[in-house]
Protein backbone atom coordinates (compact mmCIF):
# COMPACT_ATOMS: atom_id res chain seq x y z
CA UNK A 1 0.00 0.00 0.00
CA UNK A 2 1.12 3.46 -0.84
CA UNK A 3 0.68 6.35 1.74
CA UNK A 4 1.11 9.75 1.11
CA UNK A 5 2.13 12.27 3.92
CA UNK A 6 2.01 15.87 3.92
CA UNK A 7 3.80 18.07 6.38
CA UNK A 8 4.51 22.08 6.30
CA UNK A 9 1.67 23.89 6.33
CA UNK A 10 -0.02 26.25 8.96
CA UNK A 11 -0.35 30.10 9.31
CA UNK A 12 1.43 32.78 8.46
CA UNK A 13 1.08 36.64 7.65
CA UNK A 14 0.70 37.91 4.46
CA UNK A 15 4.04 38.50 2.49
CA UNK A 16 5.44 35.30 4.46
CA UNK A 17 6.45 32.11 3.20
CA UNK A 18 5.68 28.11 3.89
CA UNK A 19 7.39 25.42 2.63
CA UNK A 20 5.23 22.37 1.76
CA UNK A 21 6.53 18.84 2.44
CA UNK A 22 5.11 15.02 0.78
CA UNK A 23 6.95 11.76 1.51
CA UNK A 24 5.14 8.81 -0.34
CA UNK A 25 5.87 5.43 1.34
CA UNK A 26 5.06 1.61 0.28
CA UNK A 27 5.86 -0.73 -2.12
CA UNK A 28 6.69 2.01 -4.80
CA UNK A 29 9.14 1.07 -7.80
CA UNK A 30 8.60 4.94 -9.74
CA UNK A 31 6.16 7.20 -9.52
CA UNK A 32 5.58 9.02 -12.54
CA UNK A 33 4.23 12.73 -11.87
CA UNK A 34 3.67 14.55 -8.36
CA UNK A 35 1.48 17.84 -7.86
CA UNK A 36 0.18 20.00 -5.80
CA UNK A 37 -3.49 20.60 -5.48
CA UNK A 38 -5.48 23.29 -3.69
CA UNK A 39 -9.14 23.04 -2.40
CA UNK A 40 -11.63 25.84 -0.25
CA UNK A 41 -14.80 24.69 1.46
CA UNK A 42 -17.46 24.29 -1.26
CA UNK A 43 -15.20 25.65 -4.22
CA UNK A 44 -13.54 22.89 -6.45
CA UNK A 45 -10.24 21.70 -6.21
CA UNK A 46 -7.67 23.17 -8.50
CA UNK A 47 -3.85 22.29 -9.73
CA UNK A 48 -1.28 24.50 -8.42
CA UNK A 49 1.66 22.91 -9.57
CA UNK A 50 2.78 20.13 -11.03
CA UNK A 51 6.29 18.24 -11.56
CA UNK A 52 7.26 15.40 -14.45
CA UNK A 53 9.80 12.66 -12.89
CA UNK A 54 12.32 14.67 -15.15
CA UNK A 55 11.89 17.96 -13.24
CA UNK A 56 9.80 19.60 -15.65
CA UNK A 57 7.37 21.83 -14.06
CA UNK A 58 4.52 23.66 -14.24
CA UNK A 59 2.10 26.33 -12.48
CA UNK A 60 -1.21 27.63 -12.07
CA UNK A 61 -1.26 31.63 -13.53
CA UNK A 62 -2.17 32.85 -9.71
CA UNK A 63 1.19 31.31 -8.28
CA UNK A 64 3.56 32.35 -11.04
CA UNK A 65 6.64 33.72 -9.53
CA UNK A 66 5.81 33.01 -6.10
CA UNK A 67 5.74 29.13 -5.66
CA UNK A 68 8.20 26.69 -6.76
CA UNK A 69 7.56 23.03 -7.20
CA UNK A 70 10.91 20.51 -6.41
CA UNK A 71 11.02 16.97 -5.96
CA UNK A 72 13.99 14.05 -4.66
CA UNK A 73 12.70 11.39 -6.41
CA UNK A 74 15.13 9.16 -4.15
CA UNK A 75 13.24 10.34 -1.29
CA UNK A 76 9.64 9.52 -3.11
CA UNK A 77 9.05 13.45 -1.69
CA UNK A 78 7.67 16.41 -3.59
CA UNK A 79 8.13 20.16 -2.00
CA UNK A 80 6.29 23.24 -2.76
CA UNK A 81 8.03 26.43 -1.57
CA UNK A 82 5.62 29.58 -1.15
CA UNK A 83 6.87 33.22 -0.65
CA UNK A 84 4.59 35.96 -0.89
CA UNK A 85 1.77 34.78 0.38
CA UNK A 86 -1.50 36.44 -0.07
CA UNK A 87 -4.99 35.51 1.69
CA UNK A 88 -6.49 34.33 -1.35
CA UNK A 89 -3.56 31.57 -0.75
CA UNK A 90 -5.58 30.39 2.30
CA UNK A 91 -6.77 26.25 1.27
CA UNK A 92 -6.12 23.33 2.03
CA UNK A 93 -3.22 21.47 0.08
CA UNK A 94 -3.21 17.86 -1.30
CA UNK A 95 -0.64 16.68 -2.58
CA UNK A 96 -0.54 14.24 -5.80
CA UNK A 97 1.58 11.24 -6.61
CA UNK A 98 0.42 9.97 -10.35
CA UNK A 99 0.78 6.30 -12.28
CA UNK A 100 2.64 5.16 -9.28
CA UNK A 101 3.87 1.94 -9.88
CA UNK A 102 3.85 -0.84 -6.98
CA UNK A 103 5.69 -3.95 -6.61
CA UNK A 104 2.53 -5.62 -7.41
CA UNK A 105 2.68 -4.40 -10.33
CA UNK A 106 -0.68 -2.23 -10.15
CA UNK A 107 -0.75 1.77 -11.74
CA UNK A 108 -2.57 4.20 -9.97
CA UNK A 109 -3.12 7.65 -8.46
CA UNK A 110 -2.46 8.52 -4.47
CA UNK A 111 -3.63 11.90 -2.58
CA UNK A 112 -2.23 13.17 0.60
CA UNK A 113 -5.02 13.90 3.43
CA UNK A 114 -4.38 17.43 2.78
CA UNK A 115 -1.95 20.11 4.82
CA UNK A 116 -3.93 23.90 5.75
CA UNK A 117 -2.24 26.67 4.44
CA UNK A 118 -3.91 29.91 6.51
CA UNK A 119 -2.55 33.32 5.57
CA UNK A 120 -3.95 36.21 7.73
CA UNK A 121 -4.31 39.82 6.18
Amino acid sequence: QVQLVESGGGLVQAGGSLRLSCKASGNILAINAMAWHRQAPGKQRELVASITRGGSAAYADSVKGRFTISRDNAKNTVYLQMNSLKPEDTDVYYCNAGRVLTTSGFVRDYWGQGAQVTVSS
